[in-house]
C-alpha cells in the first residue's frame, strides 16, 4: 500500500507540474491594479481547471487533498513562484463559511471567493480594540431583516482592493464583551463603507482603515446566532494564524536558500559565524515545515486549528524577523539602501523585507498574546491576570 501511495504521489506531482509549465502566468506586473487582475486571473485559471484549494472540499470547488499531497502541491506552487491568492478569503473567511455558514451563504460566497471573482478583507481591529478585541466599539443595531452598522476598523490588509468584508459587531451591551459580538459578511461597496489606505514605512498602502456609516448589512448575511460571534471569531483566527503554514513553510524554503546565495554572493561564508547562522536558518525552516504539517494536521482531524496555531504563528512571525535582520547586517552599508536606489542589492529586498517584517509580531495577533495562548492553552500555565477578561 505504501509503494502504492508513492506512485500516486509522484503522479499527482507529475499533474501538478504538468499543469504549472503550461499555465504559470510568469512575472507579475508592477502596477497595484494590474497586479491584482494578474493574481485574479491565475486564481481563476486554477479553479477552472480543477488545481484551486488543495484543502477544500469537492463540494465547494476544492481538491479535497489529502495531507501528504498538500505538502506536495505547496511544494510545486512555491517552487515557480505564482501569485498569492488574492485577499484573505479561501484561508480565513472561506474555512469558516464551509465550518458555520448556511447553505444559502455556503453557495454564493465559497465558489466565487476559490475563484477569486470575489476579493475579501478581515474588519476586526479598531482603534481602542486591537490585542483586546472583546473590547470592539463597532455597533450593529436590529432594524427588522436588516444590522445597521456604525464603527471603524484599522489594519484591514488590502481592504481597498476587497468586494466584500468579513466584520466582528457589537450587537449586544458594551459590557458584554465577547458575549455580545456577531460575525456579518459586509459589501465593501455598500452605501457608508468608506476605506482609507494606510501608507506604512516601507512606503507602501498595504493596510487600510475602515468607516461604516450607518451600514444597512442583510440578516442573512451574519454567520452563526447573533451574540455568538467570537467563537466563530476564534476560528477564522485560528486558520489566519495557520493559514497556508505549509505555503509559507515552502516559501522561506526557498529565501533560505535564496539568503544562502547572497552570502556567497558577498564572499561571507568564509567567516564561522555567518555559516553558523546560515545552518541555523536551515534547520529552523525545516522546523517550520514540521510544524506546519502537525498544525495541517489538526485541522484534517478536529476541524480546527486550535492553540497550536499560535506556536506556528509566533514562531514564523520572530523567524522572518530574525532572517532579515541578519540579511541586512550581512549587506553591511548596502542595507541602508531602500528600493530605488541605484546601486541597492537585489532592488532592495532585503531592506524592504526588513521594513515591513518589523509589525511580523504585531499582525495576527501580538506575540505578547500568542504567548499568553500558548502558556495557558498548551502548557496549562496560570492565567495572566494581567490580561482583560475573556
Amino acid at each position: 500500500m505504501a509503494t502504492d501511495d508513492a506512485t500516486g504521489d509522484e503522479a499527482f506531482r507529475a499533474s501538478v507540474r504538468a499543469f504549472l509549465k503550461e499555465h504559470a502566468p510568469g512575472r507579475p506586473p508592477r502596477g497595484a491594479a494590474e497586479r491584482l487582475a494578474f493574481a485574479k486571473a491565475w486564481a481563476a485559471t486554477k479553479f477552472d481547471h480543477g488545481f484551486a484549494g488543495p484543502s477544500w472540499p469537492r463540494e465547494h470547488g476544492g481538491m479535497d487533498l489529502p495531507f501528504p499531497r498538500q505538502v506536495i502541491y505547496n511544494e510545486e506552487m512555491a517552487r515557480v513562484r505564482v501569485p498569492a491568492h488574492p485577499g484573505t478569503g479561501w484561508d480565513m473567511v472561506g474555512p469558516t463559511v464551509i465550518k458555520y455558514g448556511t447553505p444559502e451563504q455556503q453557495a454564493a460566497y465559497l465558489r466565487p471567493t476559490l475563484r477569486a471573482d470575489i476579493v475579501w478583507a478581515q474588519g476586526f481591529s479598531e482603534p481602542d480594540a486591537g490585542s483586546d478585541l472583546p473590547g470592539l466599539r463597532t455597533t450593529a443595531r436590529r432594524d427588522g431583516d436588516h444590522y445597521v452598522v456604525t464603527g471603524q476598523k484599522v489594519w484591514n490588509t488590502n481592504a481597498d482592493k476587497a468586494d466584500m468584508l468579513f466584520v466582528l459587531v457589537r450587537t449586544g451591551t458594551r459590557e458584554s464583551r465577547q458575549k455580545g459580538i456577531s460575525y456579518l459578511l459586509v459589501d465593501a461597496r455598500a452605501p457608508g463603507v468608506t476605506v482609507r489606505p494606510i501608507r506604512d514605512m516601507t512606503g507602501r498602502e498595504h493596510f487600510c482603515e475602515i468607516f461604516f456609516d450607518e451600514v444597512r448589512v442583510p440578516v442573512a448575511d451574519r454567520v452563526g446566532e447573533e451574540n455568538e460571534g467570537w467563537r466563530i471569531a476564534r476560528t477564522t483566527l485560528g486558520h489566519e494564524r495557520s493559514a497556508g503554514a505549509l505555503t509559507q513553510a515552502a516559501f522561506y524554503r526557498r529565501i533560505v536558500d535564496e539568503l544562502i546565495a547572497l552570502a556567497r554572493e558577498r564572499g561571507a561564508v568564509a567567516d564561522p559565524g555567518v555559516r553558523r547562522r546560515l545552518a541555523d536558518f536551515d534547520v529552523r525552516v525545516r522546523v517550520m515545515n514540521v510544524h506546519a504539517a502537525r498544525t495541517i494536521a489538526s485541522i484534517i482531524a478536529t476541524g480546527e486549528p486550535g492553540p497550536t496555531s499560535s506556536v506556528s504563528r509566533l514562531y514564523n512571525s520572530v523567524f522572518e524577523q530574525e532572517l532579515h535582520e541578519f540579511a541586512v547586517d550581512l549587506l553591511g552599508p548596502f542595507g541602508l539602501l531602500g528600493r530605488g536606489d541605484p546601486d541597492t542589492v537585489q532592488r532592495g529586498r532585503w531592506t524592504t523585507g526588513w521594513l515591513a517584517t518589523r509589525a511580523s509580531t504585531i499582525g495576527a495577533g501580538t506575540a505578547e498574546i500568542h504567548r499568553n495562548t500558548i502558556a495557558e492553552q498548551v502548557l496549562g500555565l496560570p492565567r495572566d491576570p494581567a490580561m482583560p477578561p475573556r
